[in-house]
């Protein structure tokens, strides 16, 4: 699994945006948009159709990717990536008086659209911390439920931690509860599977530009059958113009304007080429493998701290780790400029996880994200470099 450009760079970023792509996406994104870089069905012309089978072939392939309702692909919803999904999600469910359950595992992206309609609009919110492997226990999310409880939502792979919620079991309290349940696949789509009928999801926020290897600027969310949530925009949608609201039948309901079609392309061409490497459990036995190595290079460390991977069972291949007596930046900025390894340091726009694990004093940890084309090699030199700069940090503790 490797791209055809090399670079001297080893990019162990992926949890923020996958990089580099297959060179099928670069190849299909280019040749879509010289070719067909038309408005999708808001004309009738040849070009026109043609943009419009893509981006209808990739609702359906989507559907199907997420274990959606295939006879109901037109609730596969396009958007600029999953923060904007989880806006819709999130304003188009709670309103006032209404009870949203979520965890300390959550993204910004969920945190502080809850935290302005608790601020701003009368909602009340419980935030279900973690248990010290990492995972959220689901009888903790049933405790947390209340009658006016409206919606449940978590994070199903920690963009910190690398620790895959346990889906099926929340979902299932939630269905018994008659509670809408919402899952953040943003780091899990493309490595781990996902059933929404399986796992009782009745909403998915999905972003196209991680382990889905799409570009950037395109997400979206599945909204099953029964289930509605009202439209907080209004705009162009190429159909029934005379009609003076928004309309409300899918995906127009939470589709606005022109839809971002180099990035439809990019995720249909992605699909293709996941498909090509036997489905997405090849990619993550790759990346899990790579993960277990620099799991166990780390360990041999003295110096170097982990978080909640004592075992790498139900994990993503995203490790955060710190060096005994420095900052997460400065580690990131040695690992940039001494070894050209790129990582994120900071608290990854995930607060409340650096609050429950002790490192937001720290300003956070250096987060190792791998992804489908890193190397053992690459496992290898980010070993060597961060032996380096914890032996750095001894020598700067010893007194003179």
């Amino acid at each position: 699994m490797t791209p055809t450009e090399e670079s001297k760079l080893i990019y162990l970023d992926n949890a923020a945006t996958s990089w580099p792509k297959p060179d099928k996406v670069y190849e299909f994104m280019t040749d879509f948009y010289r070719g067909c870089g038309v408005n999708p069905g808001r004309s009738g012309f040849d070009k026109a159709i043609e943009a419009g089978n893509i981006l209808e072939d990739l609702r359906l392939r989507l559907t199907r990717f997420f274990g959606g309702d295939q006879a109901a692909p037109q609730r596969l919803c396009f958007g600029y990536n999953a923060t904007d999904a989880l806006n819709l999600i999130i304003q188009g469910t709670l309103s006032e008086g209404d009870h949203v359950v979520t965890t300390n595992l959550e993204h910004n992206s969920v945190i502080r659209p809850i935290n302005h309609l608790v601020r701003d609009g009368g909602v009340e919110a419980t935030y279900v911390p973690f248990d010290e492997h990492g995972f959220v226990d689901p009888e903790e999310i049933k405790k947390a439920t209340k009658p006016n409880t409206r919606l449940v939502i978590v994070n199903h792979g920690s963009n910190v931690l690398g620790t895959i919620q346990p889906l099926a079991e929340i979902g299932k309290i939630c269905r018994e509860a008659e509670v809408l349940f919402a899952a953040d696949i943003s780091q899990t789509a493309g490595v781990v599977p996902i059933d929404m009928a399986h796992m009782h999801i009745d909403i998915v926020a999905f972003t196209g530009h991680k382990s889905l290897l799409g570009a950037t600027g395109i997400g979206g969310l599945y909204v099953r059958p029964g289930v509605e949530l009202k439209p907080t925009r209004s705009g162009g949608t190429g159909v029934r113009s005379a009609y003076p609201y928004h309309l409300d039948e899918y995906p127009y309901r939470l589709e606005f304007g022109t839809p971002n079609m180099v990035g439809v392309a990019s995720l249909w061409a992605a699909q293709e080429w996941i498909k090509e490497q036997g489905g997405i459990e090849p990619i993550y036995e790759h990346e899990m493998k790579l993960a277990q190595r620099l799991l166990d290079g780390f360990n041999q460390i003295d110096g170097v701290i982990t978080y909640c991977c004592d075992d790498l069972e139900n994990h993503l291949s995203t490790l955060t780790v710190n060096v005994d007596g420095l900052e997460a930046g400065d580690v990131g900025i040695m690992l940039d400029v001494d070894f050209e390894i790129a990582t994120r340091t900071g608290l990854h726009c995930a607060p409340l996880v650096h609050r429950q694990i002790g490192t937001e004093s720290r300003h956070g940890g250096v987060r190792f994200a791998i992804g489908a084309f890193n190397t053992e090699q690459h496992i290898d030199r980010a070993i060597e470099a961060m032996t380096e700069i914890a032996k750095r940090a001894r020598e700067m503790r010893q007194p003179v």
